[in-house]
């Protein structure tokens, strides 16, 4: 069985092995035709079922040809043009690169004697993250698993600013809009059921400021601790930004922590036209981003950043085996004092080498492009009169449903677009998203691919109104 291990003896091996996977992967990349094949669960779990894990093939290439069955032939495959469902970007190559080399060599980023020089690219892409968000000279952060756990550490964080033992005191102020991992942060910090305070959204899907301040101000006339607000740039649903500028002034205002969670919009941090847009965000006392969605990064690669480095001694912990005091003495830097994690991957490599290959700009034009495509869907939705589009977007997004002409029942136009997505869906030649705006069921593209075109977005449209057509039609059919 040491055959397998990699290491000086089996490096040809390795090569391979590899060079086998990407050529399978390649030859996937270069002929699929739809986003997704439409198997389901029920057609897909019994050849999973069946497989025996006691009983190994003991050759890789027999394991190739078993994964082109239960997983390669029917991945959900986000590079194509018509995948315009979720937060999930195409990859750019260098990153995909920089994936290999960290999974074989395999470092580990908590400490120092782990990673060695892993540690310091890390850290040199905390400091250029910071450099564009504008946090300033006392600035620092770490990497993280994903914008949830970026969240959690950065109210872990604020929670222990607040300083006040009586932890049912605390409040978290967010719009109504924003990311499900407020409140499940508030829960694992301990905080009570009402710590998270739902501030209304404007037209635009935009932060209340109005009701921010009076929601602040009964806090403190309550006795009540304003622990955090989380102002969000780029919501998960409408891709809208909050007024960053107007919420700082009100946390100054409130000594409260600001908390910016651009797990989305982080990519206009790169963008060569609209930079403006995170104005404000540069007053934050901590800041999520996720470059696996608008860095064209492979999962996972996000980050925390915060305003004071010392802040982050929060999240530190002393083992003997591990951090020792003394290494901070001797200057030895370990990412574990920054992190929730011990055992880290380095993903920090993946955007390293897109950097050093691409550019910020490269990365930033990309992103743009799909910002404009946007602007491009949104107009071909405003001008059909078969849809309702809900607002113009900041970002990458659309929110929009199907609106027959003939049927005014709410829950019937409901019905119709839920079908419309689980059929297009089970078709497999595009997929999109769902979300609720009020009672009501919307449909939802989250634009992420520059290889998407204005093209693709109507006939997508087409798509969805001809399956939301057929299902009025047959839902009349039974009536009659």
């Amino acid at each position: 069985m040491r055959s397998h291990l990699l290491n000086d003896t089996t490096a040809e091996q390795y090569r391979r092995s590899v060079t086998d996977g990407v050529e399978r992967v390649a030859a996937k990349l270069a002929t699929t035709e739809r986003p997704f094949t439409g198997v389901t669960v029920d057609a897909l779990a019994p050849a999973i079922d069946a497989i025996d894990l006691d009983k190994p093939l003991h050759d890789t290439a027999a394991v190739l040809d078993e994964l082109e069955d239960v997983y390669l032939r029917d991945a959900i495959y986000f590079h194509h043009p018509r995948y315009l469902a979720h937060l999930n970007c195409p990859v750019v190559i260098p990153a995909v690169l920089g994936e290999a080399v960290l999974s074989a060599v395999n470092s580990s980023l908590d400490t120092w004697d782990q990673s060695a020089g892993g540690t310091l690219i890390e850290r040199k892409l905390i400091d250029w993250t910071n450099e564009r968000i504008g946090l300033g000279p006392a600035a620092d952060g770490v990497f993280t698993s994903g914008g949830t756990q970026s969240n959690l550490q950065a109210l872990l964080l604020a929670r222990e600013e607040a300083k006040t033992d009586t932890l049912a005191k605390l409040r978290i102020f967010s719009s109504e809009v924003s990311h499900f991992s407020v409140q499940k942060s508030a829960k694992l910090l301990g905080l009570g059921q009402d710590a998270v305070v739902s501030i209304p959204v404007d037209h635009d899907k935009r932060m209340q400021t109005v009701a921010l301040a009076r929601e602040l101000e009964r806090c403190k006339q309550d006795g009540l601790v304003p622990m955090a607000v989380v102002a969000t740039a780029g919501t998960t649903d409408f891709g809208s930004i909050d007024p960053l500028p107007e919420i700082a002034e009100l946390c100054e205002q409130f000594g409260t922590w600001m908390h910016v969670d651009a797990a989305y919009g982080c990519g206009l941090l790169a963008s060569l036209k609209h930079r403006d847009r995170l104005n404000g965000i540069e007053r934050a006392d901590s800041v999520t981003v996720d470059y696996h969605k608008s860095f064209f990064q492979p999962v996972s690669s996000s980050a925390v950043l915060v305003r004071d480095a010392a802040t982050l001694r929060h999240a530190t912990y002393h083992a003997e085996y591990l951090n020792p005091r003394r290494m901070v003495e001797e200057r030895i830097p370990n990412q574990v004092d920054k992190s929730l994690q011990t055992t880290r991957r380095f993903d920090a490599l993946k955007l390293w080498m897109t950097l050093r290959t691409m550019g910020a700009d490269g990365i930033g034009e990309l992103f743009d492009e799909v910002c404009e495509l946007a602007r491009e869907g949104w107009k071909l939705l405003a001008g059909d009169p078969r849809f309702d589009v809900v607002v113009e977007p900041s970002l990458s997004t659309l929110v929009f449903r199907y609106i027959p002409a003939a049927v005014t029942d709410p829950a019937e136009i409901d019905r119709a677009n839920l079908y419309a997505r689980k059929a297009l869906f089970a078709s497999g030649d595009a997929i999109v998203a769902g979300t609720k705006v009020g009672a009501r069921h919307y449909l939802k593209f989250t634009l992420l691919n520059p290889e998407t075109q204005a093209s693709d977005i109507a006939a997508v449209l087409d798509l969805i109104a001809g399956h939301a057509e057929q299902y009025l039609g047959e839902s009349l059919d039974r009536a009659s």
